[in-house]
């Protein structure tokens, strides 16, 4: 599969890459860009449904999902889908990557500067761990999370954070009652399921059956919900 290079940025993390390749559709092709980070493939816009379920499997549990934050811009799949449905209002996005940000502002991903033309929509280059820490009070109605591959395949070591109780607790605490905290992952996590039930209770994880190229994989979502007071 031949790929060309489209963007490239350093920071101290490592190398942040935007690649794209032809792909047949129909009677003609389609462009697809595709995302790695340190050489590991983080997504691309061939397979974007878990991206988006991301969005509507929390909007589904909300009645009044008006305030929505969002770790990881990746190509804005997630967030598009969010203000997509009128009752959201605010969608905060954390992105680590300085790089991919200037990329979606600036077209170097074509989708990009309409999603971000939304006025809804405020992006914050940031780690989510610090984020989240300097919010003081409940605020948000929903928290989505995917900011790595989930904790069985990281792209980053200190992204393991993201994925234990101390750091889900404090997801809790910025969350309205009956507010959802919903976490992306590619692979089965029954440790992340496990945390998630110890700090919120009742939490459940759904698979995703995605055609990746020539094979069939599935992908997660782990769920959870702010219990309110009897």
């Amino acid at each position: 599969m031949e790929y060309s290079e489209l963007a490239r940025a350093t920071s101290e993390r490592g190398d942040v890459v935007l690649r794209s390749r032809q792909e047949e559709a129909g009677p003609g092709t389609r462009t697809v860009l595709e995302l790695r980070v340190n050489g590991i493939f983080v997504m691309d816009t061939q397979e974007t449904t878990t991206e988006q379920a991301l969005a509507t499997s929390a909007l589904q549990l909300v009645a009044d999902p008006r305030n929505v934050l969002v770790g990881g811009l990746g190509m804005g799949f997630t967030a598009h889908a969010l203000l997509g449905d009128p009752r959201v209002e605010r969608v905060d996005v954390v992105e680590l990557e300085d790089a991919l940000i200037g990329w979606m502002r600036d077209g170097t991903i074509p989708h990009g500067p309409s999603l971000l033309a939304d006025q809804r929509i405020r992006v914050v280059n940031a780690d989510i761990v610090t984020a989240v820490s300097e919010v003081h009070e409940p605020t948000y109605d929903l928290l989505l999370l995917d900011v790595d591959n989930g904790p069985g395949y990281l792209v980053h070591d200190a992204n393991a954070a993201v994925y234990e109780a101390r750091f889900l607790s404090r997801c809790r605490d910025v969350l309205n009652p009956d507010g959802v905290l919903v976490v992306w992952s590619a692979s089965p996590a029954p440790e992340l399921l496990r945390h998630l039930e110890h700090v919120f209770g009742a939490s459940d994880e759904q698979a995703f059956p995605v055609q990746l190229h020539d094979r069939e994989e599935k992908y997660y979502l782990y769920r959870a919900r702010v219990t309110s007071p009897a």
